[in-house]
């Protein structure tokens, strides 16, 4: 299982940038599917999360400017990012909770893009 990051960039003040990522490989099934970052002297943080049903979960900086969304056909989960702020840039890193089949019954494993670096700046 793979994921691929796209979508990043320099972008203004106030703009918009629209991330994607795809899952590949041999799985069952995508479960949770999320995008973190990772700020440059700072931890990694969940910015935004989507469960198997749509459910979605932002943390308090970015509520009510970005919008996470996922294509189930397209294994493909998006984070739409308006009124960009300088602090928001950071390196993001999408994440997948996967599931695969094995003689046992599904296995569950946590997988992460390779990161796309956004900047905020005039």
């Amino acid at each position: 299982v793979q994921l691929q990051a796209f979508g990043g960039g320099l972008v203004q003040p106030g703009g918009s940038l629209r991330l994607s990522c795809v899952v590949s490989g041999n799985f069952f099934r995508i479960n949770t599917m999320g995008w973190y970052r990772q700020a440059p002297g700072k931890q990694r943080e969940l910015v935004a999360m989507i469960g198997l049903r749509g459910e979605t979960h932002y943390t308090d900086s970015v509520t009510g400017r970005f919008i996470i969304s996922r294509d189930d056909e397209a294994n493909t989960v998006y984070l739409q990012m308006n009124s960009l702020k300088p602090e928001d840039t950071a390196v993001y890193y999408c994440n997948a909770d996967v599931a695969t089949e094995t003689r046992s019954g599904l296995r569950f494993n946590e997988y992460w893009g390779q990161g796309t670096q956004v900047t905020v700046s005039s």
